[in-house]
């Protein structure tokens, strides 16, 4: 009895949720605007004077440094 009850409300929620006007759409008035393009191609190259090294293997200072040990890096004996 408790199902068939839930089952007609549901279907009577649903149909008086359909039954309701949604609002309508409103026109939306649209402005246009003109765009205008100023590209300016002339523009000046810095020259940059800095200088990159090229180093034979990559990254070879970063991994000099990440692989430093220490005086006390060996394994004690118990």
């Amino acid at each position: 009895m408790k199902t068939i009850l839930t089952i007609i409300a549901v279907v009577f929620f649903g149909t008086v949720a359909m039954a309701n006007e949604t609002s309508k759409e409103v026109k939306v008035n649209t402005i246009t605007v003109g765009v205008e393009l100023n590209i300016d191609l002339h523009t000046p190259v810095k020259k940059n004077r800095e200088v990159a090294r090229l180093y034979k293997f990559k990254n070879s200072r970063v991994k000099k440094e990440l692989s430093f040990t220490t005086k006390k890096n060996t394994a004690k004996l118990a």
